[in-house]
């Protein structure tokens, strides 16, 4: 029930066509300009070959009836046609004769006299008055003109063909002896070309229904990642606090890219919320008790102790003390809160290794005179850390006032460096009083002290460590702790080793 909601949802909520049937109806858009464009050429072409081809025709059979005719010596007379249109003798002009041999007899046939009487052939000759003397089909046919006419297309009886009109010279006297006149009917070709674009009509429009299946079942198909991906949105928009993902994708292509760069995005939105929602909660948590103690003094003030410079004293004293616990703690917080976004603003920063731990060393030295703090260097070269150079220092600064603030009779506090592989390690040990095995991996977390009331004693909040493991995570590197109860603690951290 509530899946359909969601589609009906969906649908509501769409402005114009999806995108499936845009895609579908742009490629079928496409494959119909395509192939009309193929029809037209198509079309065209084959009209114009067989336009070609019987205009050669034609040309053909008047320039061979004027050849065979010109051998007359005089006005053409229809013995005459009828003698020079037979076929030639043997020793005359053996090009237009054929020989086929029939049961072991010769029979002489000439393939001109065959195309004389086609059906679309309108043949007729005429004596110098223009007098009809021979036609191959009995029209009575009147000669039009008698100037010389190129095939031309023309109407002559209500039929549409090739008009051509030729004089006939003599080849001995030179002299004009008659007239030819040919029309070739174009029926059959007319009839060919309205099959023909009848035919390219129903391949276009069967083309245009297919592309249009085949361009929606596509489109659904390869467009499904991303309906998939609006859906997911529609779901999150409707409820934030959902912990919906976008399903995995197996096309290996940019829908898969972009559905798994949503859900990383997806991630980090949710975790900035928790992050949001629990500083919130730490800090109203953690408020507690100073506002509560700063109130508990102002009332005792307000009722009598304002009259008593010793309860005065005592109470303006410890509301101050709260007071700066509390800016040190919304100040921890604070950037607890943005070593979360380290990936975003630091990403690509550098750091010399050994020159940043030098320095710290070199400072805590001069902040700690009565400490001995030793440090043993086993890199021979600098090295390159993929670390913001103020977080560098952040990390070593938390992890060294710990070790001091942690220290008992044993003011003792060593650092080591060196390069396993690509990472870079620290090391950093006090001899104060350690952390039992229980507890040990819990020091990270906000807030855990391992002596609450030492720690309150000491100035701490328990959210050093945890800003010092948040950036060490969030530079890709790693941090661990080993301690013994009452001998010391080593902290160490990894990180890794720009080229």
């Amino acid at each position: 029930m509530k899946r359909l909601q969601l589609k009906n949802a969906i649908k509501r909520e769409l402005k114009g066509p999806s995108l499936t049937i845009k895609w579908a109806l742009a490629s079928s858009f496409f494959i119909f300009f395509v192939f009309t464009i193929f029809a037209v050429i198509t079309y065209k072409s084959s009209v114009n070959l067989i336009v070609a081809k019987e205009r050669e025709n034609a040309e053909q059979i008047l320039a061979n009836v004027t050849n065979r005719l010109s051998n007359a010596k005089e006005e053409l007379t229809v013995t005459e046609v009828f003698e020079w249109l037979q076929p030639p003798k043997e020793n005359e002009d053996i090009q237009y004769s054929n020989k086929l041999k029939v049961e072991g007899s010769l029979v002489e046939m000439d393939n001109f006299i065959s195309e004389l009487g086609q059906p679309a052939l309108f043949l007729s000759i005429y004596n110098l008055d223009g007098e009809l003397i021979f036609e191959t089909q009995k029209i009575r046919q009147e000669l039009i003109e008698k100037e010389k006419v190129e095939n031309k297309i023309t109407t002559l009886n209500e039929k549409t063909g090739f008009l051509a009109i030729q004089p006939i010279y003599s080849k001995t006297s030179r002299e004009k002896i008659g007239y030819v006149q040919s029309f070739y009917e174009l029926s059959s070709f007319y009839d060919i070309q309205n099959k023909l674009l009848l035919t390219l009509i129903i391949l276009e429009i069967v083309s245009l229904i297919v592309s249009s299946i085949l361009g929606f079942l596509l489109s659904s198909y390869y467009l499904r990642p991303i309906k998939v991906l609006r859906d997911t949105m529609v779901t999150i928009r409707k409820d934030p606090q959902s912990d919906v993902h976008v399903p995995e994708i197996h096309s290996k292509d940019e829908l898969a890219d972009l559905a798994e760069i949503f859900n990383e995005m997806l991630d980090r939105m949710r975790r900035y919320i928790e992050q949001q929602e629990q500083f919130v909660e730490d800090v109203s948590h953690e408020l507690r008790t100073p506002v509560a103690i700063i109130e508990g003094h102002l009332n005792l003030l307000n009722r009598w102790g304002k009259d008593d410079p010793e309860v005065l004293d005592e109470s303006l004293q410890a509301s101050l003390q709260e007071i700066i616990r509390m800016k040190s703690l919304v100040q921890e917080m604070l950037d607890l809160s943005r070593m979360e976004q380290v990936d975003i603003q630091y990403l690509n920063h550098r750091t010399n290794a050994k020159q940043v731990v030098y320095q710290v060393f070199n400072n805590f030295k001069i902040l700690y005179p009565n400490f001995t703090i030793t440090l043993d260097d086993d890199l021979s070269q600098e090295l390159t850390l993929g670390i913001y150079r103020n977080h560098f220092e952040q990390l070593l600064i938390i992890i060294l006032d710990n070790a001091v603030k942690y220290s008992t009779e044993r003011k003792e506090v060593h650092i080591s460096i060196s390069r396993t592989l690509n990472e870079f390690e620290i090391a950093i040990q006090d001899f104060g009083e350690g952390i039992r095995e229980e507890e040990l991996n819990r020091v990270f977390d906000r807030f855990y002290r391992v002596d609450k009331a030492r720690a309150r004693n000491k100035g701490g909040n328990g959210l050093g460590l945890s800003i010092a493991k948040k950036l060490v995570e969030n530079y890709k590197g790693r941090i661990d702790a080993e301690s013994v109860v009452h001998q010391g603690t080593i902290f160490r951290i990894y990180l890794p080793i720009v080229k």
